[in-house]
């Protein structure tokens, strides 16, 4: 698929959401890379882990799935957000890494359509991804029980570093201590870390009224919302973030 292949979103207003979400990213860095993945219908599992290599055959006359990967940098490992959007149509497969801002750039809001734009070299967490399947439901929180306890999070966070000397307000004393309140474990599901919680939050997929779920697979985990989803990874395991493809341009 060329750098300037059209590429028409089957859903009114998913040029606009998708728009929002690098907009959402770039706040977090200026610089910020994304990769792309664009698979078949039904290639996809059922949660937003959308994935495939780029010599994957897709079905004749099938219609395409465009995946976006953007990390989000919340303390020193962060998190990878993933948002989706359905094709008006069949698409060859795709995948690489892009500039978020000249992604948003190529979008056409007005036609619900998006211009890839040329690859660029990608940064080390591109190149290993969530993988596309062997992911097993954990539980499924109402939002209701995650937003109080991510906001006593933010709260605490803001009081704890506006505390900290100006002198001494590093990025380092920032991330540390986003690191020790973003790793506690969420009440409503202990396996899940509260940055993820977080970064669904900051990114614009955790809402009040949220349906929500939990996955596994290895040592990775993802937090499910109608919007899109956020993966985070533990401590690594057998077989963790294996099931893709190495990453090509």
């Amino acid at each position: 698929m060329s750098s300037n292949t059209r590429l028409v979103l089957a859903d009114a207003g998913e040029a606009a959401d998708l728009a929002a979400f690098l907009v959402r990213l770039l706040r977090f860095d200026r610089a910020a890379a994304v990769r792309l993945q664009v698979v078949a219908a039904g290639t996809e599992d059922s949660g937003q882990g959308v994935a495939g290599p780029e010599d994957q055959a897709a079905p004749v006359g099938a219609a395409g799935v465009l995946a976006v990967f953007g990390r989000l940098p919340l303390g020193s490992s962060g998190a990878i957000a993933v948002r989706t959007a359905r094709l008006a149509g069949p698409a060859a497969p795709v995948d690489r890494t892009v500039s978020a801002g000249r992604l948003l750039d190529d979008i056409d809001e007005s036609a619900d359509a998006v211009t890839l734009p040329a690859p660029v070299t990608g940064p080390a967490w591109a190149g290993l991804l969530p993988p596309r399947t062997g992911w097993r439901l954990l539980a499924g929180p109402p939002a209701v029980e995650v937003v109080p306890e991510l906001m006593a999070g933010v709260r605490e966070f803001k009081e704890r570093s506006e505390a900290v000397p100006e002198h001494h307000r590093t990025r380092a004393v920032l991330d540390a201590l986003a690191d020790e309140i973003w790793s506690r474990p969420l009440s409503a599901v202990p396996e899940l870390p509260l940055r993820a919680a977080h970064a669904s939050y900051v990114i614009g997929f955790l809402k009040p009224d949220a349906r929500l779920t939990v996955h596994r697979a290895g040592s990775w985990l993802r937090l499910n919302a109608p919007a899109g989803s956020v993966a985070v990874r533990t401590a690594a395991g057998p077989g963790a973030g294996l099931g893709l493809s190495p990453l090509r341009g």
